[in-house]
């Protein structure tokens, strides 16, 4: 019988750098999806790779005195290095210098041309190296780069045009009859409301002012620019050939069921892709999940902040399986997560140590005290053990539920939650007691071999996300693996089984000050801006000197949307928001708590201070200030446009 196809991919690491544990997470998310689907019993296929052209590549490889080609060959291994060390089951790994791609690339150029969608002109605007990406003036945010905050450029040059307007109204109707498309549900809002709706602009698709990408054949001074590139990765790595040979491997995946990013490059895959496909005359894929950022404790990780955390170095203190856990279970399904040295700790020594490795270690360490390592199911149930079973037992449809929302965090969370009941069963069985009556061994046995196979049923839900610590356990049971169709059956492990003598300790708990010592080594401590004084109320304060209208136009206040909100751990009073401004996302605390819910500022159009300098309240890094009205009784309002106004709208 042909199992059903899962084509599952990543977007392709830019080649610029070292990846932090930031991009490194999102390959370590599509492999549990792809790891479970396998399970499930899919034929997976699970692409990921790198994307190797673009100015920003050339300059580099100057500044470094090599070849661009060069360049990305040393970066593009130090990526697929890391994606091996954190265990990444991928079926390919495509590199945009590959041969075969670029031909295909020019193929599809010269295809697309010749049927009108691609057209030549000029360009004329504010360029951003970094982002490979032109704004008009008004786009800008405080004279920079909307996108990254860099300074842009004036740059003037002949180009090639993809005619996105032919195809925005299809799009527009695709989406709304695909409600599962764009995942989550914000990302779709974003996308009609910011930039399908209000119209389309032709998009640049070549580029003359630098030589490092692929060459347009029929005009060899231009080459194809970063989107139309990158994007056909997903098609051109399965075998898709715009003339018609394409491979049966392409046939069989095509649509890719999940395309899985990052949230800043949503854009690109819900509006130019599904266009480039459409008029490549291709199926759409079946959803694009647009996953929130993994931020350092102090916001989003970045080289000049001095905050990047990379995977190999985590690695290095914690273990490949507890950096998986981590960055898997402590990420939300649509807010940002939060890393961080301590937390990492804390979650090692709670959850991995204690939950999960103790409980391993005491369940055999018992079956060797008491029975010489011999597992036997005596059959001597009692009350206690039908509610243990049943619990265990409900927990695979739980986890199957949140992974088909892709909420991979909690189904993480069900699968601990099982290993937690395994150790209640400890408490209300307390095994060491019954061993001191010789009456009840049999009964001993029986509550050890619920143990052992309540362990087995939790470790076979783990293998997903934590393969390598899952093949530890079943080692040392010697009881082997299982499908996900046996865990739904009780007492499946062979009775009579004798586990390791010798049990090992899976997760040894650390010192958090000792680590933070190591830190500190390598990571000298950097010198930050006071803290902002939360308990200060604007009622408090005295009056201010006047200021002149030049002081005045030194700030900038623009209409922004609430996206996400929660509360910030530790405070009576400040709420952390993820504010839509334009095409930037900024985050932003306020003291506002005690008048508003997280859930209640959702939605809101808000009046914001966006030229704020960034400081840190509580110890997380604010981006701006949302303006707010206070009474005589210090009750807040948030100020708000009287009218429906865009995010983005200056405030003047």
């Amino acid at each position: 019988m042909d199992r059903e196809k899962y084509y599952i991919t990543t977007a392709i690491a830019y080649t610029s750098g070292k990846p932090h544990i930031g991009n490194t997470y999102e390959i370590v998310l599509a492999d549990s999806i792809a790891r479970y689907k396998r399970q499930q019993g899919y034929d997976v296929f699970f692409q990921t790779g790198t994307d190797e052209h673009g100015q920003k590549i050339e300059m580099k490889a100057e500044e470094k005195g090599v070849t661009p080609k060069e360049f990305v060959d040393e970066v593009s291994t130090e990526i697929k290095t890391i994606w091996d060390l954190m265990n990444c089951s991928y079926d390919k790994f495509i590199r945009t210098t590959d041969a075969d791609h670029e031909r295909q690339v020019q193929k599809i150029f010269k295809k697309l041309y010749d049927q009108g969608d691609i057209y030549k002109g000029h360009y004329e605007g504010m360029y951003c190296t970094p982002c490979e990406s032109f704004f008009t003036e008004s786009q800008l945010v405080d004279g920079k780069c909307p996108d990254c905050g860099r300074d842009v450029t004036p740059a003037k040059e002949e180009a090639y045009f993809f005619k996105m307007s032919k195809y925005a109204d299809r799009l527009i109707d695709y989406i709304n009859e695909h409600p599962e498309f764009i995942q989550p549900e914000s990302r779709k809002n974003e996308m009609m409301n910011n930039f399908l709706l209000p119209g389309l602009q032709d998009l640049c698709v070549s580029r003359t002012s630098f030589k490092w990408g692929i060459q347009v054949d029929f005009d060899p001074k231009h080459v194809v620019y970063v989107w139309l590139d990158a994007l056909t990765n997903y098609i051109t790595g399965i075998g898709y050939d715009c003339d018609g040979a394409s491979t049966e491997q392409f046939v069989k995946n095509w649509p890719a069921d999940l395309h899985l990013i990052g949230k800043d490059i949503i854009r690109f895959h819900t509006i130019y892709w599904p266009i480039f496909l459409m008029a490549l005359d291709l199926p759409l894929p079946k959803q694009v999940f647009g996953h929130p950022w993994l931020l350092q404790g102090d916001g989003k990780m970045s080289k000049s902040k001095g905050n990047v955390l990379y995977a190999d170095e985590l690695v290095d203190f914690f273990g490949v399986d507890a950096v998986r856990y981590f960055v898997l279970h402590e990420m939300p399904f649509e807010n940002d997560g939060v890393i961080t040295w301590e937390l990492m700790v804390e979650r090692l020594n709670s959850e991995l140590a204690n939950t999960l490795g103790n409980l391993v270690n005491r369940t055999i360490s018992m079956s060797n005290k008491y029975f010489d390592g011999v597992v036997k199911n005596t059959s001597v149930y009692e009350p206690v053990d039908e509610d243990m079973k049943e619990f265990v037992i409900g927990a695979a449809d739980k986890v199957a539920k949140k992974m088909a929302d892709l909420r991979v965090a909690d189904a993480m969370t069900e699968v601990f939650a099982v290993f937690k009941r395994c150790n209640k069963y400890i408490d209300e069985t307390m095994p060491w007691a019954l061993a001191k009556d010789e009456a009840k061994q049999d009964r001993l046995a029986t509550v050890l071999y619920n143990l052992v196979e309540g362990i087995c049923i939790g470790t076979t839900l783990l293998e997903s996300f934590m393969p390598e610590t899952t093949q530890r356990i079943f080692a040392q049971l010697n009881g082997g693996t299982r499908s996900l169709d046996d865990i739904g059956t009780w007492g499946l492990y062979p009775s009579g089984t004798k586990v390791t003598d010798k049990p090992e300790i899976l997760f040894a708990r650390l010192d958090l000050k000792e680590v933070m010592a190591k830190v500190e080594e390598l990571h000298p401590p950097v010198v930050e801006e006071p803290e902002a004084n939360e308990e200060v109320s604007v009622m408090d304060m005295e009056a201010k000197p006047e200021i002149t209208f030049d002081d005045f136009m030194k700030m900038q206040f623009q209409v922004g949307e609430i996206i996400a909100c929660e509360a910030v751990p530790k405070s009576k009073k400040l709420l952390c928001s993820q504010v839509r401004v334009g095409s930037q996302v900024k985050q932003i605390v306020s003291g506002i708590k005690a008048t508003y819910s997280p859930e209640e500022m959702v939605g809101k159009k808000v009046m914001v201070l966006v030229n704020l300098k960034p400081a840190k309240l509580a110890g997380v890094l604010s981006e701006g200030m949302l303006l707010c009205a206070e009474d005589q009784d210090g009750k807040l309002s948030l100020v708000a446009p009287e009218k429906d106004m865009p995010a983005g709208a200056e405030i003047c």
